[in-house]
Order: C-alpha cells, then structure tokens, then sequence
C-alpha cells in the first residue's frame, strides 16, 4: 500500500535543470515561426504536421554540436517515418480499433528505440503524441505526400533551431558538462569529513562520466580551441573521490590510521571547503565563458590523462539483444496502450489517442516509477484542466491569442519538467488542447470530459499493464551487475597491490568506476520492480562500498606528488 512518504516522494518539486531555458526557448521560437507563418497563410488547420516535426527542437540539448547534429537526424528521421506509419494507416482505414493497435505498436517502437539509444528527455513521449494525434486525423491518400512534406519542414527547422547556437558558443556542452562534474565534487567535498556517503560519491563518478563521453564527442577542433584544460579539471573533480570512502572490508594498503585527532579533523575539514570553494569557482567560469586555467597535475595523473579512453557505450543491438530488460517494458507499453485505447473507444470518447498517450507516459524503467508517474499525470491534468478552462475565453477570441498561449505553455512545460513532472502537466494538458483546438473550435466541456476520462483510463490501465507483465530480467541484470562490479573490484585490487600507473591504472580505474555505475542504475530498476525475485541487497551494498574503497585508494595514489 503507498505511504504519506511515497506520495511526498512522487510530488515532490525539485530545483530546476542547469539548461531548462535552451529546449523552452528552442521550442517556442520553432514552433513559433511555424504557427505565425500557417497563420499568415490562413491554414493553421495544418499546424499539427508542422508541429510534429517541429517539437525535435527538444531534442539533444545536452549534447556536443558534432554529436546533436547526427541524434537529431535520427530522432527527426524516426519522427518522420514514424508520422508516414500513423497518416498511411490513416488514410486506409477508420476502423478506430485499428487506428489504436497502429499507435500502441509505434509507442512501444518509440519507446524501445529511445531507451535503447540513450536518447535522453523529452525521450518517446513527444513522437508517441504526435504520431497517435496523426492516426485518428482523416487522410486521404492524395494528401499524404503534401502533409508529409510540412512535417519535414518543420523537422528542418528544428534541426536548424537546434544548432544554431554552436557559431556563439561551439563548445559549450562540453563546458556544462564539465562544469557538472565540478559542482558534483564540490558537493561531495562539503559533506562530512569521515562521513560516507554513497550517493554523492556515485553522482561525483557519472558525472565526470558523462563529462568525458561528452569530450570524447566533441569535434576535434576543440583541442585547438581549449586544449586539455578541460580534462585536467575533471582530473581534479575526480580527486574529491580520494577522501575517505568510509569503512571498508579490508584494506588496500599496508598502513592505516588509527586514530584521528581533533584538529586533524578541522583541518580536514577546512581543506574540503576550500576544495568545495575551488571546485565551485571553475564550474562558475566553464559555465559563464571564461577562460580555462590550465591546472598542474602529478607525473602519474599526467600518465593517465594521457592514456585514458572512455568506456564504450552499449550499442543498439546489444541493447535490444534477447534477454534484455528493455524487451518487457517494450512489451508492457505496447499492451497497456492498445487496452487505454480500446477501453477509451468502450466509453464512447472521440479522441483514444489521448489515453494512448497517457498510458504511454506511464511506462518508466519500474513499477514503482510507472505508478508515480501515473499518479503526477493524472493530478497535472486534472489542474491543467482547470487552467485550460480559465483561459478559454482569451483564446477564443482569435488564432493569434490561441498561438500566444500555445506558445507560453510550451515554455512553461519546459521551464518546470525538470523540477516534477505533475508541474509540467500542468502546462502540457492546456497546450495540448490548445492544439486541438487549431483545426477548428471544439464544444469545451466535450474537450474537457474526454481529456480526464482519457487520462484516467490511460493512468489505470497502464499500471495494469505493469502488473500483468512483469520485467523479472531486472533482477537477472542486477545478478550480472554485481558479478560485474565484483570482477572490476578484484582487478582494481591488483592494480592498487602492484601499484599500477599510466594507462593499465587508468584502464582499471574506468572499468571499475563503468561497473559501479551499471550495478547502481541496476540496482535502482529492480529494487523498485514488482512481483520480482528477492534482491541481494546486502551484497550489493558491500560491493558497491568496495568499489568506492578502491577508487579512493586507486585516486589517492595518482594524487600523490613525491
């Protein structure tokens, strides 16, 4: 049964995102100039082909300008075919049943396909709603060709809105990312001397992480540009780790301290915050555009930054190889979706599509997330619905009125998805409306009633759905996580007793370091799965305060200068 506390949890509002502004002013001004130019040709009845290409513009904002280029094809791409699929089936039937099994398979291919590529936000939701809102649009077969030329204009756009920055600030992903991993080592260094704290320590590692898949990205004129200043400051922010990482089973090296005294405790501590003081003061300067200091490093951090690679990451096959965990999710949205809007069409709603898309924003890595999320849409559309109702008389009384707040609710969605998303459905559920609303005026209360009724069924049926399929491989990936993270733990134990340098110690650092973070991301999806095998958590806490033991010692010794 859920708690006070799992509710709090699910509603809770947290700080916003570093770059909420870059996909909210990315959006409205695609969408914007699209809108206003449908406006000026009297056929905003077409907005919802442009649009579908034009929400790309969310995409990739994380990314090096090299790397954005090439996933904002693909996600364009995919959005595309994925919007020919929905208008084609369109165009042969108007069996509602049919049009519903046609937008339940495209959310599961969605789905897997984003999870599986690492995507990343807004991942399958926006192509899902687009490619579901254009089944249920009659079609006739002469039409196709021009409403599919209008989503490839809009897919250009957002291609073109998206990179746009990269002449103002051609490297500036890479110093966000960067950045990150600083403030995640300034946090970590104004923690408690002495005092573990696994969390921090593990979002220090996938932080300097992502940073260096980041400059590994990047285009090779970025050394020309920056140098490796960058990577010696993540040299640095990775040092915060050779702080005591607590106690540990056993120790990797033959002295210890016994006992610490009084002083040697506040002068720790004074030494953390002027690390925490150093670490916050670059992130300031990465972030605003300032010059990089080129920072000293010791003979054996020099070896290794010279000889570091960063991990592989798993293909798209292996991702999707038999067995995986992704398969069941899969699964489950393409079950749950097709029920939602079948169940929808038996309560006499005109628009199925809306539980489709409802059930597919359910589906998360989880059950116990599925049902948050269940929980934050159906409260964000049941307040949504209250504002949609509040405004409907501004945005009758004319298209550029309905454009303007179709435009500030995109950007409101944006602004707050970062901090919970029953806030941003908020600003979604009007919007969406809003958009239905441009082909033509709709009767309100009929709007109103479908969109919670939709919701509803969509919310419960996809929590069925995570109940009647359940994902067990969770559980069988936690099992190799932990063999995983035990063999690195081993291999790094030998390097620390050998006193490995250059690139074998950099090579057994980062595989133990890509071992902690898959056992954590592991252990997170199968604790909060239902019906599951019980978990070895023990062993995996162990395992984890291992790992970290080692890095400290590994990172420790690199540090060292003679």
């Amino acid at each position: 049964m859920a708690t006070a506390l799992q509710f709090r949890q699910a509603l809770r509002v947290g700080p916003p995102g570093d770059i909420w502004h870059k996909p909210a002013l990315s959006a409205v001004a695609t969408l914007g100039v699209l809108n206003l130019t449908l406006l000026a040709l009297g056929r905003l009845d077409l907005a919802l082909y442009t649009s579908a290409g034009g929400l790309g513009a969310l995409y990739g904002h994380g990314l090096p300008y090299r790397a954005r280029a090439r996933t904002l094809a693909g996600v364009l791409l995919g959005t595309v075919l994925s919007t020919a699929a929905a208008l084609t089936a369109a165009a042969l039937t108007r069996d509602a049943v049919v049009l519903v099994a046609v937008a339940a398979g495209l959310a599961a291919l969605h789905k897997l396909g984003c999870d599986a590529a690492r995507i990343g936000p807004p991942g399958s939701l926006i192509i899902t709603f687009t490619s579901a809102s254009c089944a249920f649009v009659p079609q006739r077969p002469a039409d196709l060709p021009p409403h599919l030329a209008l989503t490839a204009l809009g897919a250009a756009l957002a291609w073109l809105v998206g990179m746009a920055p990269a002449p103002l600030r051609p490297y500036g992903p890479e110093r966000i990312a960067t950045a990150r991993a600083l403030e995640a080592a300034a946090r970590l260094a104004r923690s408690a001397p002495g005092t573990p704290d696994a969390a921090a320590r593990t979002a220090l590692v996938g932080a300097v992480d992502a940073a260096r898949q980041s400059l590994a990205l990047s285009s090779p004129a970025r050394w020309r540009a920056l140098g490796d200043a960058p990577e010696r400051l993540l040299v640095h922010a990775e040092s915060a780790l050779a702080a005591p990482a607590g106690p540990a089973a056993e120790s990797v090296t033959e002295s210890t301290t016994e006992s610490t005294t009084e002083s040697t405790t506040e002068s720790a501590a004074e030494s953390a915050a002027a690390a925490a003081e150093r670490y916050t003061a670059w992130a300031r300067d990465l972030r605003r555009g300032r010059p990089l200091p080129l920072l000293d490093l010791t003979e054996a951090e020099a070896a290794e930054l010279r000889a570091h690679r960063p991990g592989p990451r798993p293909s798209l096959r292996q991702a999707l190889r038999p067995g995986s965990p992704l398969l069941p999710i899969g699964l489950r949205v393409a079950v749950g979706c097709a029920a939602a809007g079948w169940l929808s069409l038996a309560f006499g709603v005109g628009r199925p599509y809306w539980a489709v898309v409802t059930a597919a924003s359910v589906f998360q890595a989880n059950s116990t997330l599925s049902w948050h999320r269940a929980l934050q849409r159906v409260l964000g559309n049941l307040i949504g619905l209250a504002v949609f109702t509040a405004v409907l008389p501004l945005a009758h009384s004319g298209q550029p009125a309905m454009i303007g707040l179709g435009l500030l609710c995109q950007f409101g969605a944006e602004a707050t998805i970062a901090r919970s998303y029953w806030l941003a459905t908020v600003f979604v559920t009007p919007m969406a409306l809003l958009m239905t609303e441009f082909a033509g005026l709709q009767p309100a209360r009929t709007l109103v009633a479908d969109r919670w009724l939709d919701t509803c069924v969509g919310a419960l049926t996809g929590l069925a759905a995570c109940l009647l399929v359940t994902n067990r491989r969770t559980a069988t990936r936690l099992s190799r996580a932990l063999t995983g993270a035990e063999t690195a733990t081993r291999e790094a134990r030998v390097a620390a007793a050998d006193a490995a340098v250059g690139s074998e110690a950099a090579a057994v650092r980062s595989g133990l370091a890509t071992a902690l973070l898959e056992l954590r991301e592991a252990a997170d999806a199968a604790t909060g799965e239902w019906r599951r095998p019980a978990l070895p958590h023990q062993r995996t806490a162990d395992a984890e305060q291992h790992a970290h033991h080692l890095l400290a010692a590994l990172l420790e010794r690199r540090g060292a200068r003679p």
